[in-house]
């Protein structure tokens, strides 16, 4: 069994990944941290986890997490991580960051992007968590940087594209993303008149996760590749749909595009290929770690327009990471993830 440790426990990727490690057979959940919470068990803070994990909330110890677990999942705000996983790596322990502080090759562009010191950025070995591209090192690896929710419908909807050079490295970015995307604190944004029957763009031309998106697609394109990206926060829980504008570099029909995504992702269980004609849509993804892509030619413009959809809470961030725990640890990839999605 491994033992997990979950630091922040009480957020929305903490208590997703709860309720997923609750149910999968290779794990023990060792330790709960929680700075809102602490003495309380986790099921009387979320009823929904009643009889599955009923667990005391602890202070943050990280002395105690090593002594008592294999992997610990650091679900906090940036900048808390790196001091985690230095002590961490010492001690044999595995670090799972669904933070920033991992994700950056660039110590420069992670403190324009993010602020803050991080003290010795550079020492820290780590591996970029996207397992459809990383997977072998991240077999080896004793930090992870788990992927931000909307890099990963990004860069899975443009990897076999770009790796094929089929399309320009410029590139167009629409995405949408539900509430729980804005994390568990309370913000004017994010309350319920606020949100309820409204769509609205945010952070137009500089949200965090532009960087990450283009560091990653550069690359698999061999070269520097370039996003426009728009989010728009919309009124429904969770999910996250894409649609991505990409100019051709040569005249191709649906069908060629179709047998590319196909031979690309024909290994990766969690990726979906639409056939053509049919689009994702985020109720087909709802509670799963399962990506779902879609794609339309416009012949007028010679424009790719691909579409991707994930659960932003499973595939954009705790399923991910639970998916990278089991590569790690040499578990079936499968393993606590081979949930269908809810419907309606």
């Amino acid at each position: 069994m491994v033992r997990v440790g979950i630091f922040g426990a009480t957020g929305y990727t903490g208590v997703e990944l709860i309720r997923i490690l609750s149910k999968h057979e290779k794990v023990e959940i060792k330790y709960l941290s929680s700075q809102s919470y602490n003495t309380k068990a986790i099921s009387d803070v979320y009823s929904s986890l009643i009889g599955f994990c009923d667990k005391e909330l602890e202070e943050l110890s990280l002395e105690k997490a090593m002594s008592e677990c294999d992997v610990i999942f650091t679900a906090l705000p940036s900048g808390h991580a790196s001091k985690i996983a230095r002590e961490a790596v010492k001690k044999g322990v595995k670090v799972i960051d669904l933070g920033a502080d991992f994700r950056f090759d660039d110590y420069s562009v992670y403190k324009e992007w993010y602020g803050g010191d991080y003290e010795n950025y550079e020492g820290i070995k780590r591996v970029y968590g996207l397992p459809e591209v990383y997977r072998d090192t991240i077999k080896e690896a004793q930090v992870v940087g788990n992927p931000g929710c909307y890099p990963t419908s990004v860069i899975l909807g443009l990897m076999p594209l770009l790796k094929n050079g089929i399309i320009e490295g410029n590139v167009i970015v629409d995405s949408k993303s539900g509430v729980s995307g804005a994390g568990h604190n309370l913000s004017h944004n994010n309350m319920y008149a606020e949100c309820n029957e409204n769509i609205k763009a945010y952070n137009v031309a500089k949200h965090r996760h532009i960087p990450e998106i283009e560091q990653e697609l550069s690359k698999v394109f061999g070269e520097k590749v370039s996003v426009v990206f728009t989010p728009h926060l919309t009124p429904m829980t969770r999910g996250i749909l894409s649609t991505m504008y990409c100019k051709l570099k040569k005249d191709m029909d649906v069908n060629t595009v179709y047998n590319v995504y196909t031979d690309f992702y024909k290994n990766e269980y969690f990726v979906k290929v639409l056939q053509p004609g049919n689009y994702p849509a985020t109720k087909n993804v709802y509670g799963s770690n399962f990506c779902h892509i879609g794609f339309e030619i416009d012949k007028h413009t010679s424009t790719l327009i691909v579409m991707s959809a994930i659960d932003n809470l499973v595939k954009g961030a705790s399923g991910q990471a639970v998916q990278n725990m089991n590569i790690m640890f040499g578990i079936n990839e499968n393993t606590g993830l081979d949930i269908v999605p809810i419907y309606p």
